[in-house]
């Protein structure tokens, strides 16, 4: 395993500049996904470490040796793309063996490191099948099992999982975890989905129009977010924002209450976020917020409330269990202050 630095990345295309000039140090034998919407940089940065894409400016090294110039075999890294690029007349054995031996690595290295990688992944059953008769997540298996046998420095995984149902997207998201820890390799992982991120990542790198927003652990950017777009897009439920005004007793809410709040920075608040959890239902003279219920999504150990407030704002309940809730009622919601975040009018983190 090898660590992954890079210093003023960029990548242009023409006079038009998409990856504006990325700091980023990766440890070796870390887990860091790049999560953000689409067009965002994320698989451009991905392909300009693997060496498939050429940088318009920076540097980038693995292992502490600069791979600006290094033709991409030759960079120690083995990727994993969300097609899994199998050659169907070869068996599972020989899709597996197949870079080995046009490495012309000996007969018994390569029995031993393909049974090796299929043990690991748990389809040794599969070695004598051919890619048609397989599923897709043991397909997908089959394209990581085809990179471990490499013995990389450097895992490169873009959107891997993209292509599988939820029950598959799940269970394969177990199973690339349980590899990071058998492997203790370093892996960087390309992904739009931010349960993938929260899950699998030693740290998330948040990325928006070719440039880092945040770096950090998946609990410190759900807890500490550093400005709306990350508060906004991290986590399985958007969080929700309110335009307020603040005043001499605190911060004037959509409907007209006041929540009271004592910060030292309130007179530059703008917009107060809650994540849906933290919004708690209310008796009507305790609430700070009211609202008509438009729409309720039952999921079993929880429900998703969608209720509209006076002001056409529309915010979103995460409530534990199936609460008896009709469309049309009138709701109530509570405002935890330790719920809360604030942000100034750019957006931006007030602590």
């Amino acid at each position: 395993m090898s660590d992954v630095s890079l210093k003023a990345v960029r990548k242009s295309y023409g006079v038009l500049e998409v990856v504006h000039g990325v700091d980023l140090d990766i440890k070796a034998g870390e887990f860091v996904v790049f999560v953000g919407p689409s067009g965002c940089g994320k698989s451009t940065l991905l392909r300009m470490i693997a060496g498939l894409e050429p940088i318009s400016g920076g540097e980038i090294a693995i292992g502490g040796r600069v791979v600006n110039d290094v033709p991409s075999p030759q960079r120690g890294i083995a990727m994993v793309f969300q097609s899994y690029a199998l050659y169907p007349h070869m068996s599972v054995f020989d899709n597996m063996a197949f870079g080995l031996k046009l490495a012309k690595t000996p007969k018994a290295e390569v029995e031993s490191r393909v049974r090796e990688a299929a043990r690991i992944l748990q389809i040794e059953p599969y070695l004598d099948r051919m890619p048609k008769a397989l599923s897709g997540g043991q397909r997908q298996r089959v394209a990581i099992g085809r990179a471990i046998v490499r013995n990389p420095k450097v895992f490169l995984f873009d959107e891997p999982l993209s292509n599988l149902d939820a029950a598959l997207r799940a269970q394969t998201r177990v199973e690339i975890a349980k590899l990071h820890a058998a492997l203790d390799a370093t892996m960087i992982y390309v992904t739009h989905d931010q349960v993938e991120a929260m899950t699998l990542a030693d740290r998330i790198v948040v990325l928006n129009a070719g440039r880092i927003e945040q770096v950090g652990s998946p609990l410190e950017l759900y807890r500490n977010p550093v400005n709306t777009f990350v508060a906004g897009f991290i986590a399985s439920q958007r969080m929700n924002f309110l335009e307020v005004k603040a005043s001499a007793n605190g911060l004037e809410l959509p409907g007209g209450r006041v929540l009271a709040l004592n910060h030292a920075g309130i007179a530059a608040v703008k917009t107060l976020g809650v994540r849906p959890e933290h919004l708690l239902l209310a008796d009507a003279g305790n609430a700070d917020l009211s609202g008509v219920l438009a729409v309720v999504e039952q999921f079993g150990e929880y429900a998703l409330a969608y209720a509209e407030l006076p002001g056409g704002e529309t915010v979103t309940l995460k409530l534990d269990g199936a609460p008896a809730l009709e469309v049309g009622q009138d709701v109530h919601m509570k405002l935890p202050v330790e719920g809360l975040h604030l942000f100034d009018g750019d957006g931006r983190a007030l602590r």
